[in-house]
């Protein structure tokens, strides 16, 4: 489990490798990620957007953005949790992701809360002993 706190705000993400989704043989490998956001502070956020960045093992990195997150805007009270399930797919068998939400508060401020940089590593990657 990855976690990091902005503000208050935990989020903690938990990877898993498709292995039944994935075929290195193409160069696909597949992970979810389970995304859970604490909302340890004493006013209710709204999350608003998501930005991630995802580096395959090449190097090669993806820019993702959007409104919400998997088709909501969820509105979090102080004391709740929002959780969801979401996948990403390589070419590589082996990664990285990180990002960040863009939440408002119930005040009206915009402010970023991070997600922790989490790795995406499949039984398929190999690996050299020097």
């Amino acid at each position: 489990m990855y976690e990091r706190v902005t503000k208050g705000i935990r989020v903690s993400v938990m990877p898993t490798f498709l292995e039944g989704q994935s075929d290195p043989d193409d160069d696909l490998y597949v992970w979810s990620y389970t995304v859970r956001i604490c909302n340890d502070t004493r006013d209710a956020i709204r999350v608003r957007t998501r930005h991630w960045l995802i580096t395959n093992a090449k190097g090669l990195t993806e820019e993702v953005r959007g409104v919400g997150i998997v088709g909501e805007q969820p509105l979090i009270r102080p004391g709740e949790n929002y959780e969801y399930t979401s996948g990403a797919p390589l070419s590589t068998p082996s990664g990285m992701m990180v990002g960040r939400y863009g939440v408002e508060s119930a005040e009206g401020e915009l402010f970023d809360i991070d997600i922790p940089a989490f790795s995406l590593d499949s039984p398929h990657e190999r690996r050299r002993v020097h």
